[in-house]
């Protein structure tokens, strides 16, 4: 006897007025990831700035060095061959994804073929492919906190679930094994390990990279480092990556770099995933669909930055440096402000809960989001409140502006909380 299988009844969308039918409602999802907060903060200060008023921003991570010229003259003169007009592997130019294994081998300790490396357009989408990579859904990420806004983010959309590992000024803003392994369940599959850190500028030592590395590998675990802010380390320390501290770890985790904060090329949107031969394959699939080969100019300039003289970023690192010993001294002398010393990108990450619950001009901020708003009203200094990066009590402050306007700024937070 043949069954005829009957479909499911489709719900009803609901007709206007008119008779046209209710429009089926927007991914849910996507609704319920949040701006970045970073970007918001430094948008509000542009549009400020451009009204007339005087703001000093230090939101956006973004140094205010322009492009070295080599590296600018390298993209012109790549404008002139006409082979750079068209479509290019979808995991980067064979001769960038060479350098940037040759990169990986000097400054991480990691030896790797050009075919592990997958090119991608900025740093952002190679975190974003990172996790799309190694998470299934309910697999639960250990992020230490604070951390850059946009991993949280990045995890869901990947349908994992970010599990939040808090480490405060008094630990230097560095979990420990102990922590991650009180937040571990059977349920976790991956760990972000950022060293130097953003927001805080925490670099992790050898011997505390390599603990967290042996702990990760005992169990399992995929590592996603991001070593974006490598060579920015100041006072003599050098950021050890995880997989030069444990070899073994290699086969188990994802490093992510990228062009834009040690050559100032944020705008040019180069930066690259590195890892084991079958999960580059897959981030290759997923960016043969989601973007193709990214703008081949980029990777011409980045192959120049990565291949030329290095003068530059050594200026720009003694830039930074001298910045930071301006902005964490002059923090300090602030009552109720607590600097951990940064040692590491060019972040200053300081505890302010000394200043909640105090009036100033009028006004008794109980978080941190409040006190930047107090901040931006008040100073007119745009900071980025510490709920972007994990619990209340904290701004982040980036010091790559200029020297003039550095000072200025905390001047003026010095003034307002006398």
């Amino acid at each position: 006897m043949l069954r005829i299988r009957r479909r499911p009844a489709r719900r009803r969308r609901k007709s206007y007025a008119g008779g046209v039918t209710e429009r089926a409602p927007l991914s849910r999802k996507l609704s319920a990831i949040a701006e970045s907060a970073t970007l918001k903060v430094d948008a509000k200060a542009k549009a400020l700035q451009a009204a007339g008023r005087p703001v000093i921003s230090y939101a956006a991570g973004e140094p205010d060095f322009s492009t070295p010229q080599h590296i600018v003259d390298a993209a012109a003169a790549a404008l002139q061959d006409p082979a750079n007009f068209r479509y290019t592997p979808a995991a980067g130019l064979p001769v960038l994804r060479e350098a940037i294994a040759a990169k990986t081998l000097s400054d991480s300790g990691l030896e790797v073929a050009p075919s592990q490396v997958v090119v991608t357009n900025g740093g952002k989408q190679a975190v974003y492919q990172a996790f799309q990579t190694v998470v299934n859904p309910g697999d639960e990420v250990l992020l230490p906190a604070p951390f850059w806004t946009t991993y949280p983010e990045a995890i869901r959309l990947a349908d994992g679930i970010p599990v939040e590992v808090f480490a405060g000024a008094d630990q230097e803003y560095k979990v420990t094994v102990e922590q991650l392994e009180a937040a571990r369940t059977d349920r976790t599959t991956s760990l972000v390990f950022v060293s130097p850190s953003n927001p805080t500028g925490a670099v992790y030592t050898a011997d505390e990279t390599r603990a967290i590395g042996r702990w990760a590998l005992e169990h399992g675990i995929w590592v996603i480092t991001d070593e974006i802010y490598q060579s920015l380390v100041y006072e003599g320390v050098r950021a050890v990556s995880i997989v030069e501290a444990v070899p073994e770890l290699a086969q188990q985790t994802i490093l992510v770099n990228g062009v834009a904060k040690s050559y100032a090329m944020t705008g040019w949107r180069l930066g690259w995933m590195v890892g084991p031969a079958d999960a580059m394959k897959l981030a290759a699939n997923l960016q043969s669909h989601l973007s193709s080969n990214v703008n081949n100019i980029a990777q011409r300039a980045s192959l120049a930055a990565l291949t030329g003289p290095q003068d530059a970023v050594e200026q720009f690192r003694e830039a930074f440096d001298r910045r930071r010993r301006v902005i964490v001294s002059e923090l300090a002398k602030i009552d109720g402000v607590t600097v951990p010393n940064p040692q590491g990108a060019f972040y200053v990450y300081p505890d302010v809960t000394g200043l909640l619950g105090r009036t100033w001009r009028g006004k008794t901020p109980t978080t941190s989001l409040e006190l930047a708003d107090l901040i931006l009203d008040e100073a007119e200094v745009a900071v980025v409140p510490g709920e972007a990066f994990g619990p209340s009590g904290y701004l982040r402050l980036s010091y790559a502006l200029g020297d003039e306007a550095l000072r200025e700024g905390v001047q003026r937070l010095q003034a307002l909380f006398a």
